[in-house]
């Protein structure tokens, strides 16, 4: 169901119209190329530029794609920066602690747009192919209780083979 905002007259006229006209406006006052304090002469040429836009189909085409794709990069990047401030907080991790939350962020990103897309159901279907071939499989049975023993046993060594520190006693003279 389209509503009032999705109407072909603002979808196809009047947001790109206002897209362009506001850009270049600003781009003109920024740039001040047709001089200083000439905000009517700015707004004039930006109209005219904006209702030539208009009138041309590809440029339009091109734009609306590039005004697609930058939505989706401006979520992507803002749900990446609220993860990292909600992982940095006020600076109190240690610097590599900070470059390794730094990598989890990004690989939850990753996912999060693989999910969001679509795109993520092969990676989802090879992980359960690779978790079922690990773990589901006539000899990860005992692979697995026999991984686990040897890890058991080597912590165990390794704890028994730990030595304290040696202290020397003086001898008086």
């Amino acid at each position: 169901m389209a509503t009032i905002l999705q109407s072909s007259l603002l979808t196809n006229f009047l947001y790109p119209l206002l897209l362009v006209f506001f850009l270049s406006y600003a781009i003109l006052q920024k740039t001040k190329i047709l001089g200083d304090g000439k905000q009517q002469l700015d707004a004039g040429v930006s109209l005219i530029v904006s209702l030539i836009f208009v009138g041309a189909v590809f440029p339009k085409l091109i734009v609306a794609n590039l005004v697609q794709f930058m939505s989706v990069g401006l979520v992507i990047i803002f749900v990446g920066l609220m993860l990292w401030g909600f992982i940095s907080g006020k600076g109190e991790f240690p610097e590599k602690t900070v470059k390794k939350l730094g990598w989890v962020v990004g690989i939850a990103i990753v996912f999060a747009v693989l999910w969001a897309t679509g795109m993520g159901s092969p990676v989802v279907l090879g992980l359960q192919k690779l978790m079922a071939f690990l773990f589901d499989s006539n000899w990860s049975g005992t692979f697995w209780t026999n991984a686990i023993f040897v890890v058991i046993v080597a912590a165990a060594i390794a704890l028994v083979m730990k030595k304290a520190p040696v202290v020397e006693e003086k001898k008086g003279d």
